[in-house]
């Protein structure tokens, strides 16, 4: 079954549902639950249909369609201080954002302390339904929509870019305009990794992050530029994991939290593999650490907020 046929059967009601709340509209639109097998392999007629909610928020004045960023939380789930911070920003900028929810209907507030309770690539399929959602709204400019996501959700905002998941998932003949990667795990090895689009990916990221360590992304990005790509990433001196999340003033070690920056993951036919054991990688694996620490940074916020808004009045034409 085509996937778009999988998510039209889903879909609860037929079209989405809004509703406005304190200035934003909750929206809904379905998706499926995939483990990283599946996704990777691409097997959606495997995958258990879902209906996700997000919340639209448009800036207050419009005057015709306006451009759109895609926010996807980290495993701290839609709670996140650090996504409804960065649609206030983008609301003040002129831009619209839409926080998607990515665990509740899934079963999770978070999954910081079970990561392997949603797949790690399964928001990647997210992001394109939520592409496809904003594409069909009047009110928002189709060509110009951003995806930008935080740790587990800087997962989508990432690999969204490859050419080989757009083709598999992203709605025909729609593309992100630009991916905006906040501090994500990039200790993976993927086929086909470096064939990305032609759209700017720019990463953002802490010199002290300990959940997330830079040196893979740094890595990561650099392959990426020298293979052709569009690609560039922004570090942070002295701004640890989570630096523009408002709900962490203080240097937090959060003891139940998992964290996988002592493994790597390898791509073999379709599954991931602990490059060190050469098993396929579980959550129960050796390599896989507890107590990584966030704190945020109110310089290297301030900075990401600038930066980032000079990166989509750039891709937007502004």
């Amino acid at each position: 079954m085509k996937l778009m046929s999988i998510l039209l059967a889903a879909a609860c009601p037929a079209a989405p549902a809004s509703a406005q709340v304190t200035g934003e509209e909750a929206l809904s639109f379905p998706s499926l639950t995939m483990d990283d097998a599946l996704f990777l392999s691409g097997r959606v007629e495997e995958a258990e249909p879902v209906t996700l909610t997000g919340r639209l928020r448009l800036p207050g004045s419009t005057g015709g369609p306006v451009p759109a960023i895609v926010l996807l939380h980290g495993s701290d789930g839609a709670r996140s201080a650090a996504a409804w911070n960065w649609a206030g920003v983008f609301a003040r900028a002129g831009y619209a954002s839409f926080r998607i929810d990515s665990y509740t209907a899934r079963g999770f507030d978070e999954i910081y302390t079970n990561q392997g309770g949603v797949g790690e690539f399964n928001n990647v399929v997210d992001a394109f339904e939520a592409l496809r959602l904003l594409a069909a709204d009047p009110r928002i400019d189709r060509n110009r929509i951003a995806v930008m996501g935080f740790s587990r959700g800087g997962i989508p905002a990432l690999y969204s870019a490859m050419t080989r998941f757009e083709a598999l998932y992203a709605p025909e003949g729609l593309q992100f305009a630009a991916h905006l990667p906040f501090y994500p795990p990039c200790n993976f090895e993927l086929e086909r990794e470096l064939e990305v689009g032609p759209q700017p990916i720019r990463a953002f990221h802490g010199d002290a992050d300990v959940w997330n360590p830079l040196p893979v992304c740094a890595d990561y990005v650099e392959r990426l530029k020298s293979a052709g790509a569009d690609a560039s990433i922004t570090v942070y001196p002295g701004a640890h994991h989570s630096f523009d999340h408002p709900g962490s003033p203080s240097y937090n070690v959060v003891g139940e939290a998992q964290t996988s920056r002592a493994c790597f993951r390898r791509e073999e036919g379709g599954v991931l593999v602990n490059a060190a054991t050469g098993a396929p990688f579980s959550w129960a694996d050796g390599c896989v650490e507890m107590g990584p620490a966030v704190q945020m940074n109110p310089q290297a916020m301030a900075a990401a907020e600038r930066d980032v808004l000079d990166v989509l009045d750039a891709v937007f034409g502004r």
